[in-house]
């Protein structure tokens, strides 16, 4: 899905919501002095039913996000006629990797060489981001910043791999212009080893704002599109 602000065809709830973050998007991209149509919005439908997926797609959606492989399988599978491009936002188990790549078009939590080795194919190509971590906690997934160069290398030795750039998840405990200036010269040492991979995947429901003024190309939106998450199952 890029920014596109033409009307929707319904005044639902959801239908609302969507337009509202498509002017915001619009709106802090130009105060950017950068084109909306330079950004890609995912919609992360974690949750949520495939039958909101499919009303997103009645209003244009076309890119889809999800952290969880069998909800985003399933879905997948269900939702096979829309051509929707599936994205993969969460944590990613290497024993999983392959399933994943069934369905996934772009895969954003390249974390490890455990986890890129698993990806390996001579059966075509999966676009991919480095997930940088931007805290001291491990378990918040992503790669250490003096461990980002060796990765990055590490995928693009890989066979079925396309680097798209980085990726990252600013810190409940940081302003999130802080936290995607990081981001944002982590991206200058990636597109240093790779000057291809220009993309950024920042900016959520809360942060997006400043995540464009930094740079992300790629926002992924989930509750300010998608509403509360249904209780989960």
């Amino acid at each position: 899905m890029t920014t596109s602000t033409s009307p929707t065809s319904s005044s639902s709830p959801l239908a609302e919501r969507l337009e509202a973050v498509r002017g915001g998007i619009a709106d802090a991209a130009r105060a950017a002095g950068r084109r909306p149509e330079e950004l890609t919005t995912i919609v992360v439908t974690k949750f949520h039913p495939a039958s909101l997926v499919r009303e997103l797609a009645a209003l244009g959606v076309e890119d889809v996000g999800e952290n969880r492989h069998q909800e985003a399988q399933e879905k997948a599978a269900e939702l096979a006629d829309l051509g929707l491009r599936w994205h993969f936002v969460g944590q990613l188990q290497s024993k999983k990797a392959r399933q994943v790549r069934r369905y996934a078009r772009v895969i954003h939590s390249l974390d490890r060489s455990s986890l890129v080795d698993a990806l390996a194919s001579d059966e075509g190509v999966v676009d991919g981001f480095v997930q940088l971590n931007l805290t001291d906690d491990p378990a918040r997934g992503g790669v250490s910043d003096r461990d980002l160069d060796a990765l990055v290398e590490r995928v693009l030795e890989t066979q079925g791999l396309r680097l798209l750039g980085v990726m990252a998840v600013a810190p409940l405990d940081e302003e999130p212009a802080r936290a995607f200036e990081r981001v944002r010269r982590a991206s200058d040492r990636v597109r240093a080893l790779a000057p291809e991979a220009t993309a950024i995947s920042a900016g959520m429901s809360q942060d997006y704002r400043e995540a464009i003024a930094a740079g992300a190309t790629h926002l992924r939106i989930g509750t300010a599109i998608t509403g509360n998450r249904p209780t989960l199952r």
